[in-house]
């Protein structure tokens, strides 16, 4: 029960980054009602930036769908890494708190699947053979 509990929370962080992603990639003002081309040219970024974050947080999504931790640690570790970025960028821009609350929140959250997810050792990165599946 506990391990599909944790999956059902792996898929939702996975399809909240997967969105952000696609809406990153949206020409022009997106189905949410953001321009991020705007977004990141006011924030100090270059206007092609936002593909590469969403990139990023597609690849990272997608690793995180995958049952197995090494992929989810580099997953969550991935999206901490982008995160931190955001909180910065928010926090320089001295952005309204309703707009830079979620960015905070969700490195937590990544951070706490990083945490769940932590290897034994560093070495079985090198080689993501020797970790063992997931149990279902």
């Amino acid at each position: 029960m506990r391990a599909r509990i944790a999956t059902a929370l792996y898929w939702i962080v996975a399809a909240e980054f997967l969105l952000g992603a696609v809406t990153k990639y949206w020409p022009g003002t997106g189905p949410l009602g953001q321009d991020y081309a705007a977004k990141f040219t006011h924030w100090g970024y270059p206007a092609w930036f936002r593909f590469v974050v969403g990139t990023l947080e597609l690849i990272c999504s997608v690793l995180l769908v995958v049952p197995r931790r090494p992929s989810r640690f580099l997953g969550a570790a991935g999206l901490v890494l982008v995160l931190d970025g955001a909180v910065t960028t928010h926090m320089v821009n001295h952005d309204v708190i309703t707009q830079s609350l979620d960015a905070p929140i969700h490195l937590l959250v990544a951070a706490a699947i990083a945490l769940a997810n932590w290897p034994a050792d560093w070495k079985l990165l090198l080689r993501p053979g020797r970790w063992a599946p997931q149990p279902r």
